[in-house]
């Protein structure tokens, strides 16, 4: 048998093929968006809080968390997308008091997501930050389908709290005003 082996030199062949080592994508993307608003850290900080009004955001359409809980650091919740009908799992990760909401998003094998929410208060108003970190070898396939939507989470935010939908936007009296 030996002499087999050294005939058809089968001892020496490297078997790469059969113990190849795995070599894993890895992306990094990470973009923040800001805007500046007129409403109050106050009134920002507790829309942000509040896990289960989803209404202003442009990629979740609503949340398994009952009204008036707020975030806390190791809570986990289910989240529905506007762009199909899959839940994510969301780990809330950091809080600091009116400053910085920091969530983990889990939504599938081969990506990660963080997402950091912050306040700050300048002259100007009131500067939302909204930065989201994507990792994995699914990170560019991911961000093309929800850059457009990321983009548009501050401003929509700051939005929701200057101009609430509940509001009305003048006192209508309709036939009666006299």
């Amino acid at each position: 048998m030996l002499k087999m082996m050294n005939m058809l030199n089968i001892g020496n062949l490297p078997f790469k093929f059969l113990h190849r080592k795995r070599r894993r994508l890895q992306y990094t993307l990470a973009r923040t968006y800001q805007t500046i608003s007129t409403a109050s850290v106050d009134d920002l900080w507790k829309k942000i809080i509040d896990l289960a009004d989803v209404s202003w955001h442009p990629l979740l359409s609503s949340t398994n968390v009952p009204r008036g809980l707020v975030a806390k650091p190791g809570l986990i919740y289910e989240a529905m997308t506007r762009l199909g009908p899959f839940p994510i799992r969301i780990f809330v990760e950091r809080v600091d008091d009116k400053s910085l909401l920091s969530v983990r998003i889990l939504a599938l094998p081969g990506i990660e997501e963080r997402v950091t929410y912050e306040i700050k208060s300048s002259v100007l108003g009131t500067c939302v930050s909204y930065s989201v970190t994507l990792q994995g070898w699914l990170s560019p396939l991911i961000w093309s389908l929800t850059k457009p939507y990321a983009a548009r989470v501050a401003s929509e935010l700051a939005q929701a709290v200057e101009h609430p939908i509940g509001e009305p936007s003048s006192p209508d009296l309709g036939c009666f005003d006299l």
